[in-house]
């Protein structure tokens, strides 16, 4: 009995070898995504916050003049990333609202920017809602291990997390609302709240925070300080609400076919452009000056979305694709 508990006790721990996420920036299959990604429209234009105890485990100490995080304001954390940012403490929270509902688009919709470092992350749950009621939370996966509590200057590893805000630090983690199962009182196509909790990073089963999976998600604890907590810096849209426009405001420039596998053309185009393309980073993957009815190659692309850059003078049109 002892060697089953022992195996059994191996297998809840192991998680740790499986490295199942996309890894750190900067890394190949990363999804880190930069605050000047082509791919954002919108940012954040509204927040509530309600900070969090600078230590969940004793909650009368105090920093600062207060027992709860304080560092930062609200509106730090509306508009594009920059590094300025609102700290929520251990289990605060922050909900944004947006000028353009989020719709559920193909692959990644919005982004959350934390303010970490690859060797120091601070973790938060996401969670969304379409009428500011009901929330509906990411499934969130860590498979960090939960045998040492990893301290207050240590920190867990990307390949480790899914869905969990902070994974990147200072770069943007991307979110998919098709990865929350549907239900009658969540509308994807009409995203108005988004919520950001922090993870309080403690395995003691009496303060800490677990994922979908039931395991507690271990992140630097104690984090003692007005700063402590999750540090939000902005959240950026990828897809929202398009506002009806007449035929004659309507772009006439598309891509076809959409999604591509070997080759793309723009339509309508009538002269010479400057062809540039992003991936989800924003980094460059191709540049060239494109005539009318000019293939596009798009073999050597990963499968992806990709920001389109149609320049033709003083004009600069971007259009979505996705490489299959």
């Amino acid at each position: 009995m002892k060697r089953i508990l022992s195996l059994m006790s191996i297998m809840v721990l192991s998680p740790v070898l499986g490295q199942s996420y996309a890894p750190e920036a900067g890394v190949a299959g990363s999804t880190a995504m930069e605050p000047d990604s082509p791919l954002f429209v919108a940012w954040a234009t509204g927040i509530t916050v309600e900070r969090g105890y600078v230590n969940k485990a004793n909650p009368s100490l105090v920093v600062s003049g207060s027992n709860r995080a304080s560092a930062g304001v609200p509106q730090n954390a509306l508009g594009p990333a920059n590094g300025s940012v609102v700290c929520l403490g251990d289990e605060g929270s922050a909900i944004l609202t947006f000028e353009l509902p989020i719709i559920n688009g193909p692959g990644f919709d919005f982004a959350v920017f934390e303010n970490g470092g690859p060797s120091f992350l601070e973790l938060g749950f996401v969670e969304v809602s379409s009428d500011g009621i009901h929330f509906f939370r990411f499934p969130a996966h860590s498979q960090t291990q939960t045998a040492t509590q990893i301290g207050t200057f240590g920190t867990p590893s990307a390949p480790y997390l899914n869905n969990l805000a902070g994974k990147y630090g200072s770069k943007g983690v991307p979110f998919d609302l098709t990865d929350i199962p549907d239900n009658e009182l969540l509308d994807k196509n009409k995203i108005t709240h988004i919520k950001v909790i922090d993870v309080v990073g403690s395995i003691d089963p009496l303060y800490a925070t677990y994922d979908s999976y039931g395991n507690a998600v271990n992140d630097s604890f104690p984090t003692p300080f007005n700063s402590g907590g999750f540090d939000l810096d902005a959240v950026g849209v990828i897809h929202q609400v398009t506002l009806g426009i007449g035929d004659s405001a309507k772009k006439r420039i598309a891509l076809y076919p959409n999604p591509a596998s070997e080759k793309f053309y723009i339509q309508n185009l009538k002269e010479t452009a400057r062809i540039t393309i992003y991936d989800l980073s924003g980094r460059i993957v191709f540049e060239n000056n494109i005539q009318e009815a000019e293939a596009i190659s798009v073999s050597e692309l990963n499968s992806g979305i990709y920001i389109v850059e149609i320049a033709t003078g003083t004009k600069k049109v971007n259009e979505r694709l996705v490489v299959k």
